[in-house]
């Protein structure tokens, strides 16, 4: 594998890839919705298109792709970025392409103008945890057993930065 991974703005192509990889990384330490079943949906929505997902790429694979959006519709929340979703290839972890997607999603939201970013994470999913503190995130507060994922009752994390 190539020593780093190559961070650019999705296109319309990878759209299956990023389904793909979706389902293949699909697991409740960090999935919250039931794992897709065909006929599957197509991975870019109305809301959400290539313009706001950042891939990686590895040796001209796939391997990564992070989700910015706007945490709310308000004007006064504008300066606000969230990270809706951050998945890494099970080959590809350990090799930087997490880390180089934070990033990078950082700097795309500075580009934009915000002053900070934010997200959610699952309070069991200790290896994403890890890497967003080491990222700069600090946990800005926690809803008690949120969600009920497999039989257990998990903590939905909200983390943030500022840019």
């Amino acid at each position: 594998m190539s020593a780093a991974p190559r961070i650019r703005t999705a296109t319309l192509d990878d759209e299956d890839g990023l389904g793909r990889l979706d389902r293949d990384t699909w697991s409740t330490l960090h999935a919250v919705m039931p794992r897709p079943r065909p006929p599957y949906e197509p991975f870019y929505s109305e809301r959400f298109g290539p313009r706001d997902h950042l891939v990686a790429e590895l040796d001209g694979r796939l391997v990564g792709y992070i989700r910015l959006g706007f945490p709310t519709s308000l004007a006064c929340n504008a300066h606000v970025r969230q990270i809706l979703g951050l998945t890494v290839a099970e080959e590809a972890r350990g090799a930087g392409v997490g880390r180089a997607l934070l990033r990078a999603v950082c700097e795309e939201g500075r580009r934009q103008g915000a002053r900070r970013i934010t997200l959610r994470v699952l309070g069991h999913n200790t290896p994403a945890r890890t890497l967003y503190e080491s990222e700069g995130f600090v946990v800005e507060g926690v809803l008690p057993g949120e969600f009920l994922l497999d039989g257990v009752y998990v903590d939905d994390v909200l983390m943030g930065r500022p840019l």
